[in-house]
């Protein structure tokens, strides 16, 4: 169909005690996962960000979190799930998630993941003894 050259995801954080977390954060699409990680502190408790891989990216490591490679089409999608998978480490492995946004290539012709579970509904905490995956519907 078409190459994807670009992948939001706008990750809110829960406002609750111990909401934030240091751990690592990955986006799969596509068949391919990636990591959700930036030169700020990320993922702290309130923060409600979005990161961009591919064109305009802004996240660390942008050559090695990039769809463009190798190139993703947007044909993967129906053949792979899309999830956000937290990856607990240090003294504060929960997370507390609000609110998850997925768009591929933003603009006319943009295909938008996320999950009705999070959607006006109550947040999702993650973590060990929690579970670390949400998986996302087309939307």
């Amino acid at each position: 169909m078409a190459n994807i050259t670009r992948i939001d995801a706008r990750v809110l954080t829960g406002t609750k005690s111990g909401a934030g977390t240091d751990g690592r954060v990955y986006i799969a699409v596509g068949g391919r996962e990636f990591r959700l990680d930036s030169s700020i502190d990320d993922f702290e408790a309130g923060s409600d960000r979005t990161y961009i891989l591919g064109a305009g990216s802004n996240v660390n490591n942008a050559a090695f979190n990039d769809p463009r490679n190798p190139q993703l089409d947007s044909d993967d999608l129906d053949e792979f799930p899309v999830y956000i998978r937290f990856e607990p480490t240090g003294d504060n492995a929960d997370w507390n998630v609000e609110q998850l946004f997925v768009t591929v290539n933003p603009g006319p012709t943009e295909i938008r993941f996320g999950n009705p579970m999070l959607n006006g509904g109550p947040d999702l905490w993650l973590g060990q003894s929690r579970g670390e995956f949400i998986y996302l519907t087309r939307s």
